[in-house]
């Protein structure tokens, strides 16, 4: 299905004294209801888990990276399938035989492109999922910061839908050696990155722990626990980082940049080795 993710309308421009029409391109927002199958074949139950606005597109990864993201789900094969029901409802079967929880139904969940966070787990319930999904590995990352530099150009030319509206946020993974694998865009930064999530369960590529993950604006709390909950160890983000962020990535051991942009940036947790680069004294109160 195609699914639209720009939507042109004419508006008045005002600049000083001057005013005219033109079109403009936005980015579209519309909501999106994920439901959950579950229990043996004899007696399958549906529920409605969540309703998130989002930009239409990759649903089914959207739908899947979320079920992982929250815990519901540890691996692909806990699924049995995904289907997409009209234009705003996904519906993710659980495997017959998966041992699922009713109880972590019992809260649902709303969430908004603005608002990620409403009614998520705990600090602690984030350490014991991380902790029971990945071993926490704190070892420190050896890499070029000309590498590291790259990457926000690369995801700007990569950013089609960004380029028309400037109302998307991104998430990237690369590899290594910065090369772009793969990209996902959408109204909501916490969508954009259970799209990109939900992508690599399916391919049973998780988790992403020789991997870089690229953030287009600011680091949240959130975005470093599915982050963490991924297995991913390395997230560089163009704005800036949250404190609570900053205390996530050095619970579970991820490298933190900040502010990487115009060749420089910021590390806040890890990376203690860069090669190539030379030691300035310089810290300032």
């Amino acid at each position: 299905m195609h699914h639209l993710t720009t939507k042109q309308i004419l508006i008045h421009k005002y600049k000083g004294l001057s005013h005219w029409e033109e079109t403009d391109l936005l980015a579209v927002e519309e909501p999106l209801e994920i439901r959950l199958e579950f229990g043996p074949i004899a007696k399958r139950k549906s529920q409605n888990i969540s309703i998130t606005m989002r930009t239409p597109g990759a649903d089914e990864d959207l739908a899947t990276g979320f079920l992982f993201t929250e815990g519901i789900v540890r691996q692909a094969s806990d699924i049995y399938s995904v289907k997409v029901w009209g234009e705003n409802m996904v519906m993710v079967s659980l495997q017959p035989d998966f041992d699922f929880d009713i109880k972590k139904l019992e809260r649902h969940f709303y969430t908004s492109s603005s608002c990620g966070v409403c009614g998520k787990a705990s600090m602690d319930a984030v350490k014991v999922a991380v902790t029971d999904s990945f071993s926490n590995n704190k070892s420190d990352w050896e890499i070029n910061p000309e590498i590291i530099y790259a990457l926000p150009d690369t995801l700007r030319q990569a950013q089609s839908t960004f380029d028309a509206t400037g109302g998307l946020h991104a998430c990237a993974i690369f590899d290594l050696q910065g090369n772009l694998l793969a990209l996902r865009e959408d109204v909501g930064r916490h969508n954009a990155l259970d799209k990109l999530i939900g992508h690599y369960l399916q391919q049973g590529m998780i988790p992403l722990d020789q991997h870089i993950l690229l953030l287009s604006g600011r680091a949240s709390f959130e975005l470093l626990q599915k982050a963490a909950m991924a297995g991913i160890r390395f997230v560089c983000a163009v704005g800036a980082p949250s404190s609570l962020a900053v205390e996530t990535a050095e619970t579970f051991g991820i490298t933190l940049i900040g502010f990487l942009r115009e060749g420089r940036f910021n590390v806040y947790s890890g990376l203690r080795v860069l090669r190539g680069l030379r030691n300035v004294e310089r810290v300032e109160g």
